[in-house]
Order: structure tokens, then C-alpha cells, then sequence
């Protein structure tokens, strides 16, 4: 088939262009989608094109950003379009191919490689894409076009918005060596900040560098890098079914309050594992630990887990278990403002067990048939068909979808 083709493509200021899309009269206007100041998520989510020339930047507060551009206008996420409107996109891209591989919901990559006899060159393909979503979407993308990965995304953050760059095999040195070295993709702050203490600034400094420095200085993601670096990069595209192995489900939130007891934090606790219950149950998985963390309302983060006595399903036993790590270990000097709840070193739900003495089967399998006929109502009637009383009333836990999204730019 000859030398691989990859595209990357990525939807420009996706949550802002689906707004504007929405509603024509932001067209041509200063937009960002912000989260509620009132709810505690008073942050820049995404931004037009024009907000981002004025400064505005993704997570500045929003009072910052209204500084930076005074003529903005702040829009609420309506999270369920960009679902569907990611969705949508994907399904122009499976016309040409379906090794599909998600990179957050704006971003995605394509092995054209097979598709190249019969639906024309790697550009060629780029181009209808490109077209379809503007004529079909009303939306707009910039893709990348190279033979690997890494070069692919790099294509496509190299000229925005609406635009195809290609990076080839013969010219990828004078094109990409020269950018900095944060440019390429997995070099954050802190690695960016690493290298520049032995001299390394560019991607071609990367490349050039003694690949087993790198290693000392960065462990096994510097030999990635290298290669990253030096176009070696042969990572495949997955396929648009491919789902990789879990080792964890969790559910976090920040809640629309602080939390200012236990008791309050037990509840949050508890219908958070109501969704990793039911995740566990739907990929037949069990939990053999559970961990948490915890935001206090002065910004703190901290990180305890534990061991499960069994592995479980549970719900109730994921909260038990979460709660207890929680009384153990955490110290009310501030409130608590953001919670999250996971469920950790997953096993398949059929893998046999070894048991103690002391263990009730037959209280553990009453649960089993009780989590059982609860799933099924809640499959007929919804979520909220059934649930446990002391979820009544506010629990402090906002109820608009976020935690269904994958955050622009984040691995699935």
C-alpha cells in the first residue's frame, strides 16, 4: 500500500464554533463558553477566534477574561450538542476510513492509507473532509497530513482555523525541527522546563540529542520522545470500535457548594458510585480497590486509596469503602470542594475468587439480585427511577452532562 498516510484533524474552538453555529447572531463576535460563576465553575471552557486574539484564554476565571476582552460574551456549555456534534463529524470521517481514533471530542485521527485507490491522495482526502464539515456541520477543522501520528497532529496545529497542512517524509526536518520543543505532542510544562536545562529548546534538539540522556533525564518517555522527534513514530491508528482495556472507572465532581460535614461528603460519595456501580455491571468488570480525591475549598488536592476485603460491583460497597477512606485519612481544617470517586484495579467479573471462612455468599449474592433488579428498573423507568432516600434533596452536585464530556484536547 505504500508509505502510511495519517490525518489528524482537529475542529476549531469546537465548543465555541457549535454556539456561534447554534446561534448566527455570535457570528463575527467575541464568544467564550464559561462554566457558571454560581455554580463554582466560573471558567473559560473554549473561545472564538476573535476572544483568543484579545487574550482570552481556556481556564482563565471569568472576571480575568472579561478584563482581557471587555466586549465578551459568555455563553453556558450546552454539553448534550457537542456530543452530538462530535459524533457527527466522526461519522464523515468513517466515509473514508475506519481506523478512527478519538483524541478528546474535537480531535481525531485517520489511516487513509487503504483508502488512497479508491477515494484519491491524503490531501485529496483532507480536502472533502474539510468541506463536508463546513457544508454539512456549518462547523470548521484543520487537518493534518503526514506519515505518522505525532507529524500529523503537529500538521494540524500549525495553521488554524480552516486550513490542511502537509508534512512529509522528505521535509519534516526543515518543517518541524525548528518549532519549539513544546510544540510536540506529550512535551508538557515540566518536560518543556527539564530540557531546557541541558540546552534542548527545539524539536530537531530533541532529535538530535543522545537518546540514552533522555532516558536518564525523563525514563522511558524520553526514548519516546526521541523517536517521536526523529519521525519514527509508528503508533497505529485504532480501529473506531477499539476500546482499551480499563483499569479504573471513576465519577468526580465539583460540587455547586462546599461541603461542610461528613454526612455531606457521604452522600456525594454515594451517588457518585451509583454511576460506577453501573458502569462496572455494563463492561462486566469488579473493583479489587477504591480510591479518592479530595479538593478543599482552599485549592488543597489530596489522594488516599485502599483495598477492597472482595472484589465488587457494588455500589453501596464502593461508597462504604470510599467514605471510610475518607474519615481516615481527612482532616476538616476547610471545607471540602470537589470530590471524585474510582473504582481501581479492575478484573473481569468472571474471574474466580478465593474466598475466606467468614465471607456471607449469601448475603453477597442477595446484593448481586438486588443490583440486579435495580439496573433493570432503572434500564425501563431511568435513572432516577430508584435510588436510595438520603439522596433526596440538594446534594450539592450540579445536573447539566459535564461529566460525560471529554475535555477538548484530552485522551480518551
Amino acid at each position: 500500500m505504500g508509505e502510511r498516510t495519517i490525518l489528524h484533524s482537529d475542529m476549531n474552538c469546537f465548543y465555541a464554533s457549535v454556539e456561534m453555529m447554534l446561534d448566527p447572531s455570535l457570528r463575527g463576535k467575541a464568544v467564550a463558553v464559561c462554566g457558571s460563576t454560581e455554580n463554582r465553575h466560573g471558567i473559560v471552557l473554549a473561545k472564538s477566534e476573535l476572544a483568543k486574539r484579545a487574550g482570552v484564554k481556556t481556564g482563565m476565571v471569568n472576571w480575568e477574561a472579561r478584563q482581557c476582552c471587555p466586549n465578551l460574551i459568555m455563553v453556558k456549555p450546552q454539553y448534550d450538542q457537542y456530543l452530538k456534534y462530535s459524533e457527527l463529524a466522526h461519522n464523515i470521517y468513517q466515509r473514508y476510513t475506519d481506523q478512527v481514533e478519538p483524541y478528546g471530542m474535537d480531535e481525531c485521527w485517520l489511516d487513509v492509507t487503504a483508502s488512497q485507490g479508491f477515494c484519491g491522495t491524503g490531501m485529496e482526502i483532507a480536502e472533502k473532509i474539510r468541506q463536508s464539515v463546513k457544508e454539512e456541520l456549518g462547523l470548521t477543522v484543520s487537518i493534518g497530513v503526514s506519515f505518522n501520528k505525532i507529524f500529523a497532529k503537529l500538521g494540524s496545529d500549525m495553521k488554524k482555523p480552516d486550513a490542511i497542512t502537509e508534512i512529509r517524509k522528505d521535509e519534516f526536518k526543515e518543517k518541524i525541527w525548528p518549532l519549539p520543543a513544546s510544540d510536540l505532542l506529550f512535551v508538557g510544562r515540566a518536560t518543556t522546563a527539564k530540557l531546557a536545562q541541558y540546552g534542548i529548546t527545539t524539536i530537531g534538539g530533541i532529535a538530535n540529542a543522545d537518546p540514552m540522556m533522555l532516558k536518564r533525564l525523563l525514563g522511558v518517555n524520553g526514548l519516546g520522545l526521541w523517536r517521536s522527534a526523529s519521525g519514527l513514530d509508528d503508533t497505529p491508528v485504532m480501529h473506531k470500535d477499539f476500546v482499551s482495556p480499563m483499569k479504573s472507572i471513576g465519577h468526580g465532581i465539583t460540587c455547586t457548594a462546599d461541603l461542610e460535614n461528613e454526612d455531606e461528603v457521604w452522600k456525594v460519595m454515594l451517588e457518585l458510585s451509583q454511576d460506577i456501580g453501573h458502569r462496572l455491571r455494563v463492561h462486566k468488570l469488579k473493583a479489587t480497590g477504591v480510591q479518592i480525591s479530595i479538593r478543599s475549598n482552599d485549592l488543597g488536592y489530596r489522594q488516599f486509596q485502599a483495598p477492597l476485603t472482595l472484589t465488587s460491583q457494588n455500589p453501596t460497597i464502593i461508597a462504604k469503602k470510599a467514605f471510610q477512606i475518607f474519615q481516615d485519612n481527612y482532616r476538616w481544617t476547610v471545607p471540602v470542594r470537589a470530590v471524585t470517586v474510582r473504582a481501581i484495579n479492575l478484573k473481569p467479573k468472571s474471574e474466580p475468587e478465593q474466598l475466606d471462612l467468614f465471607t456471607d455468599i449469601g448475603h453477597l449474592d442477595r446484593l448481586d439480585r438486588l443490583d440486579d433488579c435495580i439496573e433493570e428498573i432503572r434500564r425501563r423507568f431511568g435513572k432516577k427511577a430508584i435510588f436510595q432516600a438520603c439522596l433526596l434533596g440538594d446534594l450539592k452536585i450540579p445536573c447539566d452532562n459535564r461529566d460525560k464530556v471529554i475535555m477538548p484536547g484530552q485522551m480518551n
